[in-house]
């Protein structure tokens, strides 16, 4: 196994990763700032208001996207487990 084939395998990891936590992690982004807007808007300082949004929009996006995130995680996979014998050589 070659230094180019760590850094290889360590990429294709790191971007599946972002691909598919990337759709969650910006819609809990965007419903937090929404609601730090709407808070600062009506000095409402409820540390607990954002965390039933954020909840309801993270259960609709893994909901909507989860097929698809399999999907690049089993992708991902197979793809690595196909790398196996010439990793190893």
């Amino acid at each position: 196994m070659t230094d180019g084939n760590v850094i290889a395998l360590a990429q294709d990891a790191l971007v599946t990763t972002l691909l598919v936590s990337g759709p969650i992690l910006i819609v809990s982004l965007v419903i937090g700032m929404l609601i730090s807007v709407f808070q600062a808007m009506t000095q409402i300082n409820e540390v607990t208001l954002t965390f039933v949004p954020k909840i309801l929009g993270v259960f609709a996006v893994a909901a909507v996207l989860g097929p698809w995130m399999i999907g690049t995680m089993v992708n991902y996979t197979v793809r690595l487990f196909a790398l196996l014998p010439v990793l190893a050589r």
